[in-house]
């Protein structure tokens, strides 16, 4: 039993979760007619902004391995021919909705926030052991692996100074 509502899963959680964008500091559920947009895009009805972005910040805590109080939302469930569907509304519905299919399939744990403090990204780690840490290695991770450079050489360069003196 197949309707024309969101898919539910990770490409739909993390998009959800990229509403909120920590590089580029904007928030798609500020502007009403850009979250409409965004939610007709997704196959689901917009909801209440204010719902949709407790709901955000909740799932977004707990990607990132934190507690949250998660909001109420509706769910709606169907059964078929041997199956049970899950099925949502509104866009926070559906980010809820997927995050307890990806739950039960026991794979929330590889929707992730990028590790970049500037980025925040969400993706979903489909790497062989699920020890991916930014949304891109080429940008995030270089990024990352720079400072940390530049860290270990200021410090040399203090300890060693420090010692001649």
């Amino acid at each position: 039993m197949r309707t024309n509502g969101p898919d539910l899963g990770a490409d739909y959680l993390v998009a959800f979760l990229n509403t909120l964008d920590v590089e580029e500091q904007t928030d798609a559920l500020d502007d009403a007619s850009g979250f409409a947009a965004w939610a007709r895009e997704h196959g689901v009805e917009p909801g209440e902004p204010a719902e949709a972005r407790r709901v955000r910040d909740a799932l977004r805590q707990v990607v990132d391995g934190e507690e949250a109080d998660l909001p109420a939302v509706q769910l709606t469930t169907a059964c078929g021919e041997r199956a049970v569907e899950l099925s949502a509304r509104t866009a926070a519905e559906a980010a809820v909705a997927s995050s307890v299919v990806l739950s039960i399939q026991g794979k929330l744990g590889r929707v992730k926030l990028c590790g970049g403090d500037d980025c925040r990204w969400a993706f979903y780690d489909g790497s062989r052991n699920g020890s991916r840490q930014w949304c891109s290695m080429e940008v995030c991770g270089n990024r990352q692996k720079a400072r940390t450079f530049r860290s270990r050489r200021e410090e040399h360069a203090g300890s060693t100074s420090a010692a001649e003196d």
